[in-house]
């Protein structure tokens, strides 16, 4: 049984992606031993360097896959692990679409054999990277944690089963502590402008999209429908700074210490922004205008979605503090000091 004195090693899958990266930051900066587990599916060894030359800290890096079992055992057999932090995973809605079996063999049979090395090794402290795509078409706005579950995509529904499978494990085993934490739409990137979203081909997410055509790689920016019963008809989201949202793990982390059992909580600002917002306040960071063409809506993209974050804030005593402006700042140095990525 971890109390607190005991929580000092972290293993972080998928250390290396853009969530996990910052999140490691803010493990080192607070003071954490941290070991990575990546695959480089769609990260790059860069972003480790960086980590620890932005940190003055050293990461344990173990290069393997969640679905290969000996990679993940070996990982702790070697290094004494006391919780990890669960991000590995593939991540895009529309690629879940049309390989829903890599989605599922990748996220599912993954986080299973993660979870049985975790159990064999008596290490029971989990913080897991879930999504607001839980929520499936919630019915009214902001989403709180208690909302009723649902997917409309192979990805959501990954997560979902994942959220299933953590709570089935602690019904049979109290002495798990689980902490899952449902993000909003993470943007953004760490101030030194060293870390930064940096995704395969063409991006899935709209700021990397944006600042990618401010940047002169892609001509102009596709807007998934303006038919939304939204403001100005285009998709309305909850933006976050991924830095914001590092701090939630590191905060989530800290209340495992406590014994919490099962706990969830939502991550976002509890503001929603439609996609010609978001260009909007690019514009005005870049000072010129972003080219961009209204396109057809995309499979099992819904209207609204942003957070009630009430609780994160009660129980973890966490709260998003960035804006968008600093959203858009750091997205954009990041992006003008890596032209193309970590490849630059």
């Amino acid at each position: 049984m971890a109390n607190m004195k005991e929580i000092k090693n972290v293993l972080v899958t998928g250390g290396a992606g853009y969530i996990g990266s910052h999140t490691c930051v803010e493990l080192l900066n607070a003071g954490y031993e941290v070991v990575v587990i990546d695959n480089f599916s769609n990260s790059k060894h860069t972003s480790i360097v960086r980590i620890q030359e932005i940190t003055g800290e050293n990461i344990s890096l173990v290069e393997g896959d969640l679905r290969n079992k000996n990679d993940i055992t070996s990982v702790f057999n070697q290094y004494k692990i006391d919780a990890v932090i669960h991000f590995a995973g593939f991540k895009s809605v529309g690629e879940s679409v049309s390989i829903p079996i890599g989605y599922y063999q990748n996220n599912i049979a993954g986080t299973l054999n993660l979870l049985e090395a975790m159990n064999n090794a008596k290490v029971k402290n989990i913080v897991f990277s879930s999504s607001a795509t839980v929520y499936g078409q919630a019915k009214t706005q902001p989403i709180k944690e208690d909302f009723s579950l649902s997917a409309t995509n192979p990805y959501g529904r990954s997560k979902l089963i994942i959220e299933e499978m953590l709570q089935d494990i602690y019904k049979s085993d109290s002495d798990w502590n689980i902490s899952i934490l449902r993000y909003f739409n993470p943007v953004g990137a760490h101030k030194s402008g060293m870390i930064g979203e940096d995704p395969n081909g063409v991006p899935n997410n709209l700021m990397p999209y944006i600042s990618q055509v401010a940047v002169g790689k892609l001509e102009h920016l596709n807007v998934f429908g303006d038919d939304y019963p939204t403001k100005d008809g285009t998709g309305v989201r909850d933006y976050i700074h991924v830095v914001d949202l590092a701090k939630g793990h590191i905060s989530a982390l800290a209340k495992l210490y406590e014994k919490p059992g099962v706990i969830i909580h939502n991550l976002g600002t509890g503001k929603g922004y439609s996609v010609l917002e978001i260009v909007s306040a690019f514009e005005k960071t870049l000072g010129e205008k972003i080219n961009y063409k209204i396109v057809e809506r995309r499979d099992g993209d819904i209207a609204t979605c942003y957070a009630d974050s009430t609780r994160a804030e009660k129980e973890l005593g966490w709260k998003a503090e960035e804006d968008l402006d600093k959203m858009c700042i750091d997205t954009w140095k990041w992006q003008l000091m890596n032209k193309d990525g970590y490849t630059s």
